[in-house]
């Protein structure tokens, strides 16, 4: 009986580590998503940016130089 108590200890913490390292993961992960959509976020701007900029610059292009 006491060698069941310890193996079912021992799996117990296990299983707590086990989560522990799960949660740590899954915030690091998820900090990981939110730094990534930020950037991409960041760049859509540019690119927004640039094509407004573009669009702009064609406009002013007289219409016999397209």
């Amino acid at each position: 009986m006491h060698s069941e108590l310890d193996s079912l200890d021992h799996k117990l913490n296990q299983l707590v580590q086990l989560t522990q390292r799960l949660r740590a993961e899954n915030l690091q992960l998820r900090q990981d998503v939110a730094a990534a959509l930020n950037g991409q976020r960041k760049s859509q701007d540019k690119i927004d940016q640039a094509s407004q900029r573009l669009e702009k610059m064609l406009a002013q292009l007289p219409d016999d130089a397209l």
